[in-house]
């Protein structure tokens, strides 16, 4: 909870720094293309277990904020506020997760509107659901983790684009058991997240 106050404290000091140069804050939302660790699946009486290495990737959306303080004339810090939702399949079976992601980038400009950036993305998750019916399913171990952001983006005026790649880099898995007595399943899932992520800027 702390790393979440300290990134809305950046976001704030750079809407504040935005308004006397130029600084900028804005809105950022778009898809995100995303899949997930193994998912684990047992079966309690005769111990047996089937793996499903990794996951199709299938398409979520973000929606947030973004603030950028300019360094110098190339370099910036790009803090950033946004819900995130995604979602992958394991065998016809999906999997959503909702988080926020707290982004703290730093970016370079290489030449014109053109610039690369990368850096650590805290994640804080909301909820995840596994498409089995008659399970249930636990918060995941760890609320807060740690990914890592790298991409490019294009500045033209007002509106920018940009696309980067996201891999969460702490472990972190869900487990899950059958409601009924009768049901034997159990197992786990890796909710650490791989995306490929491209967004629609706009500077306000």
């Amino acid at each position: 909870m702390r790393k979440i106050l300290l990134a809305i404290c950046i976001l704030g000091s750079t809407i504040a720094f935005s308004q006397k140069s130029k600084n900028a804050i804005g809105i950022r939302a778009g898809v995100n293309y995303s899949s997930n660790g193994d998912l684990r699946i047992q079966d309690v009486i005769d111990a047996g277990e089937d793996i499903v290495e990794g996951s199709e990737s299938k398409v979520g959306f973000h929606l947030g904020f973004y603030g950028k303080l300019h360094l110098t004339n190339s370099i910036y810090i790009r803090p950033e506020l946004v819900y995130t939702r995604t979602t992958s399949e394991y065998d016809d079976i999906d999997y959503d997760i909702q988080k926020i992601d707290l982004p703290v980038l730093l970016g370079y400009r290489i030449i014109g509107p053109l610039s690369v950036f990368a850096g650590p993305a805290f994640q804080y998750t909301l909820d995840n659901d596994l498409g089995i019916d008659d399970i249930e399913l636990s918060d995941v171990e760890n609320d807060i983790t740690l990914g890592l952001n790298i991409g490019a983006a294009i500045q033209l005026g007002r509106v920018g684009l940009d696309v980067r790649y996201e891999r969460g880099l702490s472990e972190n898995e869900a487990e899950f058991v059958g409601r009924n007595i009768s049901d034997n399943l159990a197992g786990r899932v890796d909710s650490r997240v791989s995306q490929i992520i491209f967004s629609l800027t706009l500077k306000l």
